[in-house]
């Protein structure tokens, strides 16, 4: 299926680009995750499992149990604070 993933903030500046669309064959945000990280080490750094990161599918946040469908968006950012 077709989606588009977008990357905020450290994720973005790891992988060099804000946002792609991608053919997946993953059906949920782990497997989608897990597909990333064996893109290349710019993903495996930026996605690695342990890492923080939040996720969001189509604006809302979500764990990775989430489900993807065709033209979903995905967004990967890391934890944000503020002070």
């Amino acid at each position: 299926m077709k989606i588009t993933v977008k990357y905020f903030a450290s994720i973005r500046e790891a992988i060099g680009q804000g946002s792609e669309t991608l053919d997946t064959g993953a059906t949920t945000l782990a497997g989608l995750r897990d597909e990333l990280i064996t893109r290349g080490p710019a993903y495996a750094q930026a996605l690695a499992r342990g890492k923080a990161v939040r996720l969001a599918l189509d604006q809302v946040m979500v764990d990775e149990a989430a489900l993807l469908s065709e033209g979903c968006e995905v967004a990967f950012f890391p934890p944000v604070t503020g002070g």
